[in-house]
């Protein structure tokens, strides 16, 4: 077999495009399905079957793949996530090898999605790194209501963490919130205040099918809908054109410069625009959230495959990518994995 080559001797080739023509410039890979928290939506409070060590890509292997992507692919973003992304002990060098890799569009903007409690720490290392900005993870603002919905009573950390990252100049700073009925559905206002008097955007997520206990209900999601007619009773709200394919809707909040945003992937999914492929810690490529299928590249890597081989296999998995994720198809199952294996 010949010898992998080298991602920056290889000029750009044909971007990433499915069958559907959708460009896919933005890459998520996720560095551990460990988490600090145990948030209800996502996890059970014990008995997680955790990646063992042996089968999590090393650093060398998690910049081999995303250095194909990059130079060969046309990435030109790369998020960092979980699990908890901050919990690999040398994410800081993953996201300097990272934010160097060279592309035929320069290097990528490296982020990360985090729940921000090692950010007082790593927020100057990871800035200094070329981390470019950072997504976290805010539920709510009341510490009993963050205790009982997480079970760490770490509300504390969090608010230090982003206060850490606005110290170190990372903007913007989008913090995301699953809006849950009977649990934090009063809280829509708050948390927007909280975030437009600092200069952040927030971000309302509906609550999906990727939990562990597969428990998930309609019934108890909040509808974007819904989350906007909230919102409307405090802030005027004037909608942002020109969405692309962000995940989120965005609007001003009272004539801005201030936004808020909602992901609304069920009720009013973006799939026809989605430019997003995701790579799990243990290896596995993965063309949607949703997928069943995976893609095995640690297997490839470990065989000794070369950069062709690689690339050719990332292009086959975004070539059998579905139309959208038929969430209400009756047919829809619910991935094996939940979302802390999958990364976001």
């Amino acid at each position: 077999m010949s010898e992998p080559t080298t991602s920056a001797e290889v000029p750009a080739l044909e971007p990433l495009v499915d069958r559907f023509g959708r460009v896919h410039r933005d890459l998520r890979i996720s560095l551990t399905d460990r988490c600090s928290l145990r948030c209800t939506y996502c996890m059970p409070a014990e008995g997680v079957p955790w990646l063992k060590g042996n089968t999590m890509l090393s650093t060398d292997e998690l910049v081999r793949i995303a250095g194909v992507a990059v130079a060969r692919l046309g990435i030109t973003e790369i998020r960092l996530t979980g699990g908890e992304p901050l919990l690999r002990p040398d994410v800081v060098d993953v996201v300097a090898k990272m934010a160097a890799l060279p592309g035929p569009n320069g290097s990528p903007e490296v982020s990360v999605t985090t729940n921000a409690l090692r950010l007082p720490a790593l927020a100057a290392p990871l800035a200094d790194a070329g981390l470019a900005r950072v997504n976290i993870s805010i539920d709510t603002l009341d510490r009993e209501r963050f205790k009982e919905l997480t079970r760490r009573d770490r509300l504390h950390d969090v608010l230090a963490g982003i206060a850490a990252a606005d110290s170190v100049g990372f903007h913007p700073i989008k913090l995301n919130a699953v809006a849950m009925r009977d649990v934090n559905d009063d809280e829509l206002v708050d948390l927007t205040r909280y975030a437009v008097d600092r200069g952040y955007e927030m971000r309302f997520i509906e609550q999906m099918p990727l939990d562990a206990g597969h428990v998930w209900s309609r019934v108890k999601m909040v509808t974007g809908p819904e989350i906007l007619a909230a919102l409307s009773e405090a802030f005027t709200l004037t909608p942002v054109p020109n969405r692309g394919s962000a995940p989120a809707e965005r609007w001003y909040v009272d004539g801005g410069p201030a936004t808020v945003g909602v992901i609304a992937s069920v009720s009013a999914p973006f799939c026809g625009t989605c430019d997003r492929v995701r790579l799990t810690a243990d290896g596995q490529l993965r063309s949607c959230l949703f997928a069943r299928i995976e893609s095995d590249l640690r297997t490839l890597l470990r065989d000794g495959a070369d950069d062709d081989a690689l690339e050719a296999a990332i292009r086959s998995c975004i070539a059998g990518k579905r139309a959208g994720h038929d969430i209400d198809d009756p047919t829809f199952l619910q991935p094996d994995r939940p979302m802390s294996a999958i990364g976001g």
